[in-house]
């Protein structure tokens, strides 16, 4: 996938886990809540609350902090006011940035990831004039367990996957964003294991990046996933 989320940072010490888990915690519980305040509060009925829950399995979030988020996005219990976000940037070596977050004041966060990009060589951009660079897409990564890759390829094919990828024994799929949960079930339908689900801003082209620009790119995307109101990060880096 082209860019980078804190979904996938690497962890390192114990204390960097719990610290890492608690963040992840609440920021899922941000997302779970803006889901159901938008669309209700019921999975079945709900693709983007469904999403986020599975989600939530993946990091083996309590189903008490589920519920408890759901209840806050549909009004049953009081909960902050959010909102999305989302703004576009430049980085190290001009690579293109797009960073989503959820929060509940947008001006605070605005100056907080002004500062965070000033500090790493970054700064943002306008409207408009980083995304057109990339394409909103449907993401499945899907585990390669005991098949053979080309096996692999060909039931994601099948399943309706417009472009693949692979990333070691992982496969990237990507679908036509309303064709998300239809290429998913079918891959579901196939016995296929999938690891993630997402919507995500796919670069159409990637840069190279020198050693150098690449660790301050590092740094940056490091300190933007430390903010709480930062989702997700998407760039235009081409990983190695």
């Amino acid at each position: 996938m082209s860019g980078h989320s804190h979904f996938k940072s690497i962890k390192r010490t114990k204390e960097t886990e719990d610290k890492k888990r608690g963040n992840i915690f609440s920021k899922l519980s941000r997302v779970i809540s803006v889901a159901a305040k938008e669309k209700g509060g019921d999975p079945e009925t709900n693709s983007a609350l469904r999403l986020a829950t599975e989600k939530a399995k993946i990091f083996n979030m309590p189903k008490d902090n589920v519920e408890r988020a759901i209840k806050k996005g549909t009004g049953e219990l009081k909960g902050e006011a959010l909102e999305s976000i989302v703004f576009e940037a430049y980085g190290p070596g001009g690579i293109a940035i797009i960073i989503e977050g959820i929060t509940d004041n947008k001006n605070r966060t605005l100056g907080e990831i002004k500062q965070i990009l000033s500090q790493s060589g970054g700064k943002l951009a306008g409207e408009g004039s980083v995304k057109w660079l990339f394409e909103r897409k449907g993401a499945i990564i899907l585990n390669l367990q005991d098949k053979i890759k080309e096996e692999l390829e060909i039931t994601a094919i099948e399943a309706g996957a417009e472009d693949i990828d692979w990333r070691e024994n992982l496969l990237d799929v990507y679908t036509k964003p309303e064709e998300l949960e239809k290429v998913k079930k079918n891959l579901e339908n196939k016995g296929v294991e999938i690891k993630a689900a997402s919507l995500d801003w796919v670069a159409k082209e990637q840069i190279k990046l020198g050693e150098k620009d690449s660790q301050s790119c590092q740094k940056l995307f490091e300190a933007l996933d430390e903010n709480d109101a930062v989702q997700e990060i998407y760039s235009n880096i081409k990983l190695p």
